[in-house]
Formats: C-alpha cells, structure tokens, sequence
C-alpha cells in the first residue's frame, strides 16, 4: 500500500502577502509544491490530497492540480471556519483559521492508508520524502505509530527575521516525548537561540532536532483529531486567536500513552518563503539545485 502525500495548502500567507503556494520560484515558474510532488512520487507516495480554501479553487485546480492529475490520483478537500463538530458554532468575529490539525482532520475521507503531511510552501529536500515513505511502508495497517522529520535546527534558519520552531525532545531511541513551540528562533552572536517566556535569549545546539511540519501518520490518527478537537473547542471557543495544532494533539497522545511518534533523522536542509526578503535566496537556491543536476529542468 503507497502512502498518501497531505499537502496543507489553506494558509494564505499574511506575512508574505498573497497565495504564496501558487508563487513560481523555481526557473521554468515551478511552485515549491511542484518539487515536493516530485520528490514524494520519486519517493514513492501514491495519492495527493490538498487542503484549501473554497475561495481560490478554481486558481489551485487551473495551477496546480492539472499538472497531477493524469499522473498520480488527486484529492481536494476543503478547510472553512464552520466545518466543526455537531454543537459548535465559529464566534461571529473569528477570522484565524483553526489551525494545522484541523486541516488535517479534512483528509479523514478520502485518506484509508498511511499519510505524511507537509506544508505547501516549505522546502524539505529529496532525502526527507525517501526517508518519511520509507517509514510509513512498514507501517501497514498498525495503529498508534506515528513519525515526524526532525530536522537539524541549524539547517531551518531564514535570514530574514525569527521563525517559529516546534524544538523536539526525545528518549534515547529516538521517540518524541515532547514538542514546544518557539515563535522567536534565530542566530544570536552565532548561536541558535530562541526566545524563552521571561524574553531572554535561550542558546540551543544546532543539530537539536525541530518540527517544520513534516509527519507520518495511519488514519487512526483522524479519530484521535475529532475527540481532542472537541475538548479543544469548549476550551478555547471563546479565544479568536486560539489554533489546532498538530504538536498539540501530538503532545497529548504522548503524555496519554496512546501513541508513539519516533523522530527521524535528516540532513536536508529546509528553506522557505516566511518573508518577502526570502524570496530571492529560494530563487537562487533553486537554480542552484538545477543547474547541478539534482532537478531537471523543467521539472515535469
């Protein structure tokens, strides 16, 4: 059984400005969807599955989609405030989506097999597709087993500003006991560092393993979404920036007993459009990769 890619498509890029998922970066206009796809089929996922909004998918379908679908089978599915569970209504001010985890939890129809999510405007690099399909291969139909990219936080900096970070802590076998968000993650006198909760700076190792976003899951992950989003939402219904995560779900499982997340090792170096600014470096970067032969040129 192929795994599925999950590719979480409904952001709409407030820091970036506009649907940087449809921007062409690459030198023939390739999106960075376009090279993820490519390294997930090479990898040997079987099936796509974009989540976005209602609101731009005619552009998705007319952009993205018709460069998949005679290839590899497509899946669409849909993000909206109001897609929430019986007895709950969005507050009449909430404009912040729920959140990553409930994006996911849109793929529970059309996904039966194991699954890896990604962002649509993160760069991963080849070898995290190979090592993430891999992975979910032996997974067969096994519940409770989950995985997740760590990449090397040294290797996910922008130049550009501070980035959010989910820094991993994990057991002596490689299992995830914990994910905390750090929303302020840069280089400070040559030191990786993140801003702790009294704003001081906080130096970590370069090679310390964070989340950008990259997870293996089967679908009894989609059970687990549903229940905990429900207690999520009486908590938190009322707060309008209050968002899904995955790491928290993720957490919560962990902590519970319920499932086991194991972190796997790459050395891709991530990169991504989190500013404006990044835009030019990823451009080059993506030369780069073609003119030494990683990609062809045009990609498809």
């Amino acid at each position: 059984m192929k795994p599925t890619l999950f590719v979480l498509a409904a952001g709409m890029g407030s820091r970036y400005g506009g649907l940087k998922q449809l921007d062409g970066l690459g030198p023939n206009g390739e999106t960075i969807m376009d090279y993820s796809i490519y390294d997930a089929v090479n990898a040997g996922f079987g099936k796509l599955v974009f989540v976005i909004r209602k609101s731009f998918e005619k552009d998705f379908r007319e952009k993205i989609v018709s460069k998949y679908e005679k290839k590899i089978p497509v899946e669409l599915v849909f993000q909206e405030l109001d897609k929430l569970p019986e007895g709950f209504t969005p507050h009449p001010d909430r404009v912040k989506p729920w959140g990553t985890n409930h994006a996911v939890m849109m793929g529970k129809e059309v996904i039966h097999e194991p699954f890896a999510v990604i962002n649509a405007d993160d760069f991963y690099g080849r070898e995290s597709y190979k090592v993430l399909a891999d992975y979910l291969f032996t997974l067969g139909e096994s519940e409770n087993k989950y995985c997740m990219m760590g990449y090397r936080v040294g290797n996910t900096l922008s130049e550009s500003g501070t980035v959010a970070r989910g820094v991993c802590e994990t057991d002596q076998d490689r299992n995830l006991t914990g994910v905390v968000e750090r929303t302020q993650v840069m280089r400070v006198d040559g030191k990786v560092s993140y801003k702790d909760e009294n704003d001081q700076w906080v130096a970590i190792d370069d090679n310390t393993p964070v989340s950008m976003n990259m997870w293996g899951f089967t679908p009894d992950y989609f059970e687990y979404s549903d229940d905990y989003f429900v207690q999520f939402l009486k908590e938190n219904a009322e707060n309008l920036k209050a968002e899904y995560f995955i790491p928290l779900l993720v957490n919560h499982l962990i902590v519970t007993g319920k499932a086991s997340v194991k972190v796997l090792d790459t050395p891709s170096g991530w990169f991504g459009v989190t500013y404006a600014e990044d835009r030019p470096g990823v451009v080059a970067k993506l030369k780069s990769l073609v003119d030494e032969g990683t990609y062809p040129s045009p990609l498809w």
